[in-house]
């Protein structure tokens, strides 16, 4: 898949104005939603760290509303190819808007979860933390997947026992790829579904603080 894909940065939600030299959080969306759907997670977030939200680069077809990271043909139509090519549009914004970032996390929901560990898997080391919230890593191999296995970045990975969006085996693969690649804390909550609970924000806020603070 050559098409390369451009983000819309005017599009974007940034929840400060001056953040020269702050950690900087960046929340990825899933399908169908847009830059203002995670931003609402701002309040439940640490303090003293920019938060930037990204309107993904495709509109879905009619008359899902919103945006997407990459198409989904049917239940199980998630081509590793696309979720690459969304990583590296993701990655030439970050080029722009995180210049002066003194370090960078990722949080993702569902497709901006997939998106977010392509995006780590690309550049190994380049983010100290990502959140993955109902997704996926992509099953496919890439260049950097040894680097990244040495690098071993921070990631949370959060879903509940009633998400049926994700496919099993898409499920299965990360349940192992993961702890092969990243220092994992995975976190399975009972009877939530394709969402975020409240529990898991809880978990989430504890994971980014220690992030945050060690970046100072």
């Amino acid at each position: 898949m050559s098409e390369e894909l451009s983000i819309d940065a005017d599009a974007t939600r940034w929840s400060v104005g001056e953040r020269t030299g702050l950690p900087l959080l960046v929340l990825l969306h899933g399908y169908g939603a847009d830059e203002h759907d995670l931003f609402g997670l701002a309040p439940f977030l640490p303090d003293d760290i920019a938060v930037a939200s990204v309107a993904a680069p495709l509109a879905p077809p009619w008359p899902i509303p919103g945006r997407s990271w990459y198409a989904i043909d049917g239940l199980n139509g998630r081509d590793p190819d696309a979720v690459t090519v969304a990583a590296r549009a993701f990655l030439r914004w970050l080029d722009i808007a995180a210049a002066d970032a003194s370090t960078v996390a990722l949080l993702g929901f569902s497709q901006g979860a997939a998106v977010a560990l392509q995006a780590m898997r690309l550049e190994p080391t380049r983010f100290d933390a990502v959140v993955a919230l109902s997704g996926y890593a992509s099953p496919s191999d890439l260049p950097d997947d040894e680097a990244l296995r040495e690098a071993r970045p921070r990631v949370f990975w959060g879903r509940g026992t009633n998400d049926d969006v994700i496919p099993a085996p898409l499920i299965a693969h990360t349940a192992v790829w993961l702890p092969d690649h990243s220092e994992l804390t995975g976190r399975v909550y009972p009877g939530l579904t394709h969402s975020i609970s409240e529990d898991e924000l809880a978990d989430v806020r504890v994971f980014l603080e220690k992030w945050r603070d060690a970046s100072r």
